[in-house]
């Protein structure tokens, strides 16, 4: 059975970028040579020249033609030889030379350039013999004071110009119009252009965004004027792959004299080898419409007081121009569709006598075709409705091709928001006219991959992959909240953190921005997560991450106020972080000012189901195109990937995470052994809170997050579906859930048992992103498992932004008499380079206490505090994992808290064993910046010295701290491309592992 989706996917889509490389040929210059009076009626009485400047502003096409005028022949050859014109149009006047005099001379010297003759109509100039038909002028035409017909004329040479080009390009549409009287073709031909621009800028309304719109009117129908039989004959058989209808006279020149019947004898022959391309003859003479019948063609007479509108008519209802109008067979109309989704909306309810009617007479490809779908259009084209078994098959499978087509052209594209075309399925949708925004960016550079790439999808095809539907408010919006709340001076001020957030929930946003906003909820019913996208966020060559706010909302309450009230609260604190103080401290230590930030805001489909009250993902993770800390047969460049139950948060704050990297994902040091497993599986995740109480923001925290024990929730899907059970009598572990047991996350179904491909996708996105950003990436990522399984899983792009390479460039030595005379070396170590501090400030080994963590985060940010006001750098030496959002796995700093340290090293002691997390933002920004990270590890290799540590004379201490400064200073060397470090400096003795 025939189908029109088997038909319509066979043909691959032309790329949309290909409408760029159309219409490559431009009328720039217009050489007009008229007496002065004639110029001044044309552009004082018609406006010529606003006229032009208007068209082509209302087209979205830069560059209009300039008109340069001169009085006569002499004054024009004289600017021939001094400029290039593109078309010449000469009216001719007495005393001057006649239009085959002017036309041979200009031919002589330039063979190519377009001559066309304008004459007055109430001249008798025009009927003069002199004036009669020339080989010397392309076309001859009549002024009668409409402007449109100029516009008319520099669209026809530009469409000679392109047309074969374009129709090879991207199989652009072509109208034929055979017609060799100066008048009718001084009438119609601005008529066919007006229907056309009209017909396209209704597409364009249609269009996803600017882009596409500018777009679209470069592939609009090009008109090709005919003047004889010969003429329109070569034309038709050069284009007629690509014929939109034909449109002819009767009498016109053919075997080099005039034929009162050529027209009957081109058309005939053209329905004859073409029967499907509509035609129209119009006559003056009323008795040619039974011949015309005949061919068929459709017949209009000249004489008609209404011929345009009748010429209107027939390209609406025979080339598909307009809305399509859905008839019953006896001609009552059901109802109309203005663009493809309003198609697709109504459909459904057609009558099945209605869908064969217009199907059996192509009126749907028609009308495709004239929305510049051609490649839908073409295939419906050659598909028989006697192929399907009834209509209502017909019926189903048109519904599949527009919504296959429709998704097919939003897919990696960024769509304008438009009150009038807002399509609740649109995966990525632009708000203001302002920048995205790094973060916004990385994603929509992403779709474009996804769609660049569609072997992706084919190769795991049971599995989607996508990034989650997103409207991103552009830097647009900040800039109006920032100026009409009058919050410019706040970046510079001294006020707290929470000040700056209560100020900035008190104003207001934009009226605009909230009216797209409540448009956008109103169709809107999954929960949100509200995320920053700053100018310079995951920019190429500073990146950051988590320096700015992201929250939260359930979006489910049953008044569209209260979840306004939410969503605009939380882009109104997504606002606030730009002002905060960690940002503020980020910014001095790159080029940039505080006060040139913007931010754009990301408005995404949070990934996850409903579990109870509670919504979140079956895995989140993060994933990087380079491993800093590869061990056994593992390579730098086979990556590494972090992943935990519930929301990223987990992941991304460094708080927990199962780690492996995605060529090896067997290869589990955390689990090596069952105590290992008991030890190192995660314990609890964070979900939304679903429940109305939970539902607002009243104040900045972000409480719309819950963390919950893994043992509490584990009659959820998700929890069983990563679980496996221990058996502790007999100190066994099986990798599946069983109610009675001891349940730990270990994800085994995916690590051992491949139910969902998660490392061979991690390995292929991070491929083609890191092609594609020419540097090694880190991933965010969420995936939904459906339950029951038997549906599709759902792998979720959430983040994509570059790794900072460092100074790489810097060739770093660690000898071996640097070891012997280093404080610390390290095998597993980040960062390059050389540089030396003054400065030790080290955690007292006796005093440390994974109860008092947060107590020594509150020191160190004291201390940090000293050193950054005197601008000196310092080494900060501590156990466990720096920056954690867990204080019991290491001391929970903030970037804010270390600004001013060189280097961080990464001690481990008995009660803490942590391993270093690659994934965490802390991790991500301490790296972006220069600051080499030295983790010493449980190798044979690696040491610290303690005892010579502690014997440095200490300037002072705080309850968990030291404070040592000496000179000479202590020299720092990190070996990238080794992944080796040594702080080293004068020592009483050698010392080594």
């Amino acid at each position: 059975m025939t189908s029109f989706t088997d038909h319509y996917r066979a043909i691959p889509d032309v790329p949309f970028k290909i409408y760029y490389e159309l219409m490559p040929y431009r009328v720039r210059e217009i050489l007009l040579v008229s007496s002065p009076y004639f110029f001044f009626i044309m552009e004082e009485d018609g406006r010529l020249t606003e006229k032009i400047i208007h068209e082509y502003r209302g087209l979205n096409l830069i560059n209009p033609p300039r008109l340069t005028w001169v009085p006569d022949s002499r004054e024009a050859f004289r600017a021939l030889s001094d400029k290039k014109f593109d078309l010449v149009i000469f009216m001719p006047r007495e005393g001057d030379m006649t239009p085959r005099q002017f036309g041979k001379q200009l031919k002589s010297k330039h063979k190519d350039l377009p001559l066309f003759l304008l004459a007055h109509a109430t001249s008798d100039l025009l009927f003069d013999p002199k004036y009669s038909y020339t080989p010397f002028v392309d076309k001859t035409f009549i002024w009668c004071g409409n402007t449109d017909l100029m516009i008319a004329l520099i669209k026809s040479v530009e469409d000679r110009m392109n047309v074969s080009f374009d129709t090879r390009r991207a199989s652009v549409r072509v109208i034929i119009m055979v017609e060799d009287s100066p008048y009718y073709c001084s009438s119609v031909l601005p008529l066919l252009y007006r229907e056309i621009v009209a017909q396209t800028q209704a597409v364009m309304e249609d269009s996803l965004n600017e882009e596409h719109r500018i777009l679209k009117m470069q592939a609009r129908p090009k008109i090709l004027l005919a003047q004889s039989y010969e003429e329109a004959l070569s034309l038709y058989k050069g284009y007629k792959q690509h014929l939109l209808c034909i449109i002819s006279d009767i009498r016109f020149r053919k075997n080099g004299g005039i034929d009162d019947q050529a027209g009957f004898s081109l058309l005939s022959k053209i329905k004859e080898k073409s029967p499907d391309i509509p035609l129209l003859i119009f006559s003056a003479e009323e008795a040619n419409r039974k011949k015309a019948l005949e061919i068929p063609a459709l017949f209009l007479n000249k004489s008609s007081p209404s011929l345009h509108m009748e010429i209107s008519s027939f390209l609406i209802k025979h080339l598909g121009f307009g809305d399509f109008i859905f008839r019953l067979p006896n001609g009552n109309v059901i109802t109309t569709a203005a663009n493809l989704r309003e198609m697709e909306k109504v459909l459904p309810s057609i009558p099945l006598d209605s869908i064969h009617h217009h199907a059996s007479r192509h009126h749907f490809s028609t009308w495709f075709m004239a929305r510049s779908e051609i490649q839908l259009a073409s295939e419906l084209r050659h598909v028989n409705v006697n192929d399907f078994a009834d209509s209502q098959t017909i019926k189903e499978h048109l519904i599949t091709c527009l919504r296959h087509r429709r998704k097919n052209l939003q897919a990696g594209v960024i769509t304008d928001f438009s009150f009038l075309t807002f399509d609740t399925d649109t995966d990525f949708i632009k708000v203001g006219k302002g920048s995205l925004g790094g973060k916004a960016r990385g994603l929509a550079f992403m779709l474009s991959l996804l769609k660049q790439n569609p072997d992706l999808k084919r190769k795991f095809q049971d599995v989607t992959i996508n990034v989650p539907r997103s409207l991103v408010i552009s830097t647009e919006g900040f800039d109006s909240f920032i100026t009409e709340n009058n919050l410019k001076s706040l970046c510079t001020s001294s006020h707290s953190d929470a000040q700056i957030k209560l100020f900035f929930l008190n104003a207001e946003l934009p009226q605009w921005l909230c009216n797209q906003l409540e448009l956008f909820l109103k169709a809107t019913c999954y929960p949100l997560a509200i995320r920053s996208s700053s100018l310079l966020e995951d920019d190429q060559f500073h990146p950051s991450a988590g320096i700015y706010s992201t929250y939260m909302i359930p979006n489910n309450h049953e008044n569209l106020q209260v979840r306004m009230k939410q969503l605009t609260s939380a882009i109104k604190l997504v606002y606030a972080s730009t002002y905060l103080n960690i940002p503020r401290l980020l910014s001095q230590s790159t080029v940039h000012r505080t006060e040139d930030e913007k931010m754009a805001v990301i408005v995404q489909q949070l990934v996850g189901k409903p579990f109870g009250d509670c919504f979140y993902p079956a895995i989140s993770g993060v994933a990087r195109s380079y491993n800093f800390y590869p061990i056994s047969h593992m390579k730098p460049e086979d990556g590494i990937a972090q992943i935990a139950l519930g929301l990223g948060t987990i992941v991304v704050e460094n708080a927990f995470g199962l780690r492996f990297c995605p060529a090896y994902p067997l290869v589990l040091p955390q689990f090596s052994l069952v105590n290992d497993i008991l030890d190192n599986s995660q314990r609890f995740f964070y979900a939304l809170d679903l429940r109305p109480s939970a539902s607002s923001f009243k104040s900045p925290a972000d409480f719309t997050l819950k963390k919950i024990d893994t043992h509490d929730a584990s009659d959820h899907d998700a929890v069983k579906f990563a679980s496996s059970t221990y058996f502790p009598e007999d100190r066994r572990i099986r990798d599946s859930f069983i109610s009675k047991g001891h349940h730990i996350i270990t994800f085994a179904n995916i690590l051992k048992y491949n139910v969902l491909p998660l490392p061979e996708i991690l390995s292929e996105i991070l491929k083609i992103g890191q092609e594609g950003m020419g540097s090694a990436i880190e991933i965010e990522f969420a995936v939904n498992i459906a339950f029951p399984t038997d549906q599709k899983p759902e792998f979720s792009l959430l983040q994509i932004r570059p790794m900072a390479s460092g100074k790489t460039n810097t060739r770093v030595s660690i000898k071996d008499e640097d070891i012997s005379q280093a404080l610390c070396f390290s095998t597993h170590s980040l960062g390059n380079g050389i540089q030396t501090v003054s400065a030790i400030v080290f955690v007292k080994p006796d005093k440390f206490d994974t109860a008092r963590t947060i107590d020594m985060a509150a020191e160190i940010s004291k201390i940090n505090h000293t050193f950054q006001m005197k601008k000196q750098k310092y080494l900060l030496i501590g156990p466990g994992r720096w920056g954690s959002a867990d204080p019991h796995l290491g001391i929970p700093v903030k970037w804010n808290d270390i600004s001013a340290v060189a280097a961080i090293v990464e001690t481990k002691t008995g009660s803490l064993r942590a391993e270093p997390s690659q994934g965490s933002h802390f991790f991500h920004n301490i790296t972006s910046h220069g600051i080499s990270y030295i983790s010493i590890s449980d190798s044979e290799n690696d040491f610290i010295d303690w005892d010579w540590l502690l014997s440095l004379p200490f300037k002072r201490e705080s309850q968990f701290l030291r404070i040592a400064e000496f000179t000479p200073p202590v020299t720092i060397k990190s070996d990238g491309k080794k992944s080796q470090a040594c702080v080293s400096g004068p020592r009483k003795k050698p010392a080594g592992p």
